[in-house]
This record gives C-alpha cells, sequence and structure tokens, in this order.
C-alpha cells in the first residue's frame, strides 16, 4: 500500500502508514549512539552517559578508479575541523546499507521509464543480499511505495513493480521526493544509509529547497548517488542539481552517455556501495551547538599509486535521533 504525500501547493498531505506497521525503529538517526546507564547509590541521582559515533563510508579508489583492498585501520586518518580523531571503529567487509531508489516520474520521464525498471532490477541483483531497500516515485506529488506493505524489500521484483506504480505525469517536485526519502531511512536498522536519484535533474514544484535537503542529508549520514538522465530536447533538465548534491553528500552523479545503459550505472553504484570500507570515531567535544563540522579523510597506502578517498564532507554536531525527528516532520 503506497504513502502518498501531496505538494502543499496542490493537496495536503497524506501519511497513512502506522507506527505499528514498523518493526525497525528506535535505531540509529543522526549517529549511532550508545547510552549505559548503572543503578544509582542512596541518595544520589541517576547519570546517563550517552556516547556520540560519526560513522563515515569510505571509498579507496586508485589511479584507474578501482577499489584499493586490502588496508587496515593503520593506513586511515580521520580530522575533524583540522584535528584528527581516535578511529574506534574499522570495518573492511561488505556491510549492509539501506538504500532508497528515488525515481522521477514527471511528464519529461515518461519514454525512460521501461529502461529505470529493468536498471532498478539489475542493481538488486548486484547488491548484498541483506540491503534494505525502497522506492519513492514523485512527479509534482511525491509516492513512497512500500512493497508488501512493508518497509523495506530486497525482491528484485517488488522493486520493480514499486517503480511501474506510478505513471509518468505532471510537474517535477524532486527535493520534496528527497526529503521524503532520508526521512524513510530513519527506520533503518544500519549505519551505512544511501539515497539513488534516478531523474533528469529538473525541480519546478517542491515545497522543500536545496538547502532543507542537503541539511536534511548531512544530519542523516547520508550519500546520494543520482543516474541522471539528460537528452538535449528536455527543457525541464538540470544536470548541475544532481551533481551538486551527490558531491555535497559524498556520492556520485553519472550521465550515461551513448552505448551505456543504466543499467549498466546502476550495477556499478552498487559495486561502490559494496566496496567500501567503514569507518567510526568519537568526537573529543560534543558541542553545544548545531554547527557542521568538516572531516577529511587521509589515507597512507605505500605502493598503491596515486589514491582517491571518496566520503561525506561533515557532519553536524549535537543532533540527536529525537531533534532529527522533530526537524523533519
Amino acid at each position: 500500500m503506497p504513502l502518498i504525500v501531496r505538494s502543499k501547493r496542490r493537496r495536503r498531505f497524506r501519511h497513512c502508514y502506522s507506527a505499528a506497521a514498523f518493526v525497525f525503529v528506535g535505531h540509529l538517526i543522526g549517529y549511532a549512539q550508545a547510552a549505559k546507564s548503572l543503578p544509582p547509590p542512596p541518595g544520589l541521582s541517576a547519570i546517563a552517559v550517552q556516547t556520540q559515533l560519526v560513522v563515515l563510508p569510505v571509498r579507496v579508489t586508485d589511479g584507474s578508479g578501482d577499489f584499493v583492498s586490502g588496508l587496515s585501520l593503520n593506513n586511515f586518518r580521520v580530522y575533524e575541523n583540522g584535528h584528527e580523531q581516535r578511529v574506534t571503529l574499522f570495518q573492511r567487509e561488505d556491510t549492509p546499507v539501506t538504500v532508497g531508489l528515488v525515481v522521477d516520474h514527471s511528464r519529461s520521464m515518461g519514454p525512460k521509464l521501461g529502461e529505470v525498471a529493468t536498471a532498478i532490477v539489475s542493481f538488486a541483483q548486484s547488491s548484498n543480499p541483506q540491503d534494505e531497500m525502497f522506492v519513492v516515485d514523485f512527479n509534482d506529488a511525491v509516492s513512497l511505495e512500500l512493497p508488501g506493505g512493508n518497509p523495506f524489500t530486497h525482491d528484485p521484483n517488488e522493486l520493480a513493480k514499486a517503480v511501474s506504480a506510478v505513471s509518468a505525469r505532471g510537474m517535477t517536485a524532486l527535493y520534496d521526493a528527497v526529503n521524503e526519502g532520508l526521512n524513510h531511512l530513519q527506520l533503518a536498522r544500519g549505519d551505512k544509509k544511501a539515497l539513488i536519484i534516478v531523474s533528469d535533474g529538473g525541480d519546478n514544484a517542491s515545497q522543500h529547497k536545496y538547502a532543507d535537503v542537503l541539511a536534511l542529508a548531512r544530519r542523516s549520514q547520508t550519500v546520494i548517488y543520482s543516474v541522471g538522465l539528460i537528452d538535449t530536447s528536455g527543457e525541464e533538465e538540470d544536470p548541475k542539481v544532481l551533481r551538486r548534491i551527490c558531491n555535497d553528500t559524498g556520492g556520485i552523479a553519472f550521465f550515461p552517455g551513448t552505448g551505456a545503459s543504466v543499467a549498466e550505472v546502476s550495477a556499478r553504484i552498487a559495486r561502490d556501495l559494496r566496496e567500501q570500507y567503514t569507518l567510526g570515531f568519537v568526537p573529543d567535544k560534543t558541542a553545544n551547538d548545531n554547527s557542521f563540522r568538516k572531516i577529511e579523510v587521509k589515507v597512507n597506502a605505500p605502493g598503491r599509486g596515486k589514491i582517491r578517498v571518496q566520503t561525506r564532507r561533515g557532519y553536524f554536531g549535537s543532533e540527536t535521533p529525537a531533534a532529527l525527528g522533530k526537524r523533519a516532520s
């Protein structure tokens, strides 16, 4: 049963999913958090201790663009606002990721949707079997497709049906759709979260602005990729939008050219999500403000040639799950 979210200027929002329908609640929203409290001695108040873990998906490639495997914790250095941090989480295996597929169904995308559905199947087949996925369809309204009433699936056929659930018509509320996908990622079980936008990049119907979407993406620690289906005849197309949002969140914007298919690009994104290192650190000091903190990851890999490191640009301080949920509503 799809969740339909209408643009305010055209229709009121309708939220039809229930909290009881979701089994993945209470997990990480902005940071991976762990809290422990001990019974206080008589006469003393309890003291709750909370640790905030900043999680970074990191992709390391060589001069040919191939993934550099076999690195250890000692090869990495992480800096927050120029100050080196102690890495307390390091994983180099293929860890599951929660992925939202944000698919443009505006009028300009009509001739391309058949290929898009095929690409979604290719993506699911190329990804980790434990990945969680969902589909957000959008034109001038946003439809959150929940196959079988579940918040996530990994079934390629269910994903393809979700992509085909909405016909191509109307205008383009891209930012509203990305915002809805970021909100749904709050239900993710794991730390790795990504959105993949399949669109021509135009936006002419959103209530949300680019700054709203970028701030939410950074707070939720989500990496955004895009598949830009651009041709020379589309008046609504704007590849700069896709490049910008991917670059600002640590992802990559792909634009399949002549001889390249959407399915090939989707398989490449699935591979990129699997071929990553996962690093995490606890900030030395937790500021009380909501300032944006820049992150830089450096890799020292002697004998591996020229190295390129891809990760998120930073995160917001002092964001709690409650605060994030309140902002996203």
